[in-house]
């Protein structure tokens, strides 16, 4: 059962916080975030939610998945949220819970369907939102690198609204070999990038299964993995700008391959 606990005399809880975290665990923040890594079963221990928040819909949702794993319910001063999170926008609610867990990269070869790769995303942002797209668009899986990429972190699990917690995410140290194995698999391996060689996007024929590629901001897909794609493709640009984000142009592309699959099931 739910163990909720008064904060102490002026607001502040009687935990010990700078010893709150333990080694392996994370500090997930707002609402989406830890509604969905309840009910995707990440491990927890800890419901920090902040004095007077108003319980709407979400917050009961909250509460009744704790209460229901039996996760401890500790409330405290909104500031101290401030403080555990740097700023960030927490939505007056914090969950103490074990670190990402990668899945492994056999998992997400043997998935059925589109495999998303990305070359190297360091923005957090960009790559909540890459994920969120791509758990909405029913991905077998998600290839990021090992190294000098941003990984899973709770600002990440924030940028995508929890939709991470849902998802198969390996990490290669090696995103060439990669492709090649899920080329093995049957995947056709689709660049999406601008330049030499690119195809319109909605002109390309496209065999699926699929795995999309999607690069870095800025420098785009590395010389070396789009050698090994079998096409590259861009998202045709008839406005001003001259070019879309990596996580908007990867959603377009994400749920163009969606509608390619509908087409062909019918």
């Amino acid at each position: 059962m739910r163990t909720d606990r008064p904060a102490r005399r002026g607001g502040r809880s009687d935990l010990p916080r700078p010893q709150l975290l333990r080694p392996g665990e994370d500090l997930l923040f707002g609402r989406n975030s830890v509604l969905e890594a309840l009910r995707a079963r990440r491990t927890s221990r800890l419901l920090l939610i902040a004095a007077g928040v108003a319980e709407g819909t979400r917050i009961r949702e909250v509460l009744t998945e704790a209460e229901r794993r039996q996760i401890a319910v500790d409330r405290v001063e909104r500031r101290e949220l401030d403080d555990l999170t740097r700023g960030a926008n927490h939505q007056g609610m914090c969950l103490v819970a074990s670190a990402f867990q990668y899945a492994p990269f056999d998992e997400v070869l043997a998935g059925v369907g589109t495999v998303m790769v990305l070359d190297h995303l360091q923005d957090p942002q960009n790559l909540g939102t890459l994920f969120r797209a791509a758990e909405a668009a029913g991905v077998a899986g998600i290839v990021i690198p090992r190294e000098r990429a941003a990984g899973v972190t709770p600002a990440v699990v924030n940028a995508s609204a929890g939709a991470v917690e849902h998802l198969s995410v390996a990490q290669q140290p090696n995103v060439v070999r990669a492709i090649e194995a899920l080329k093995e698999s049957g995947r056709w391996a689709i660049g999406l990038d601008t330049g030499d060689r690119s195809q319109d996007l909605f002109d390309s024929d496209l065999p699926l299964p699929a795995a999309l590629v999607i690069g870095a901001e800025g420098s785009g897909i590395s010389p070396i993995v789009r050698k090994a794609c079998d096409v590259i493709v861009s998202i045709p640009m008839v406005g001003n700008v001259a070019s879309l984000n990596a996580a908007t142009a990867g959603s377009i592309a994400l749920f163009d391959l969606v509608r390619r699959g509908r087409a062909q099931a019918v």
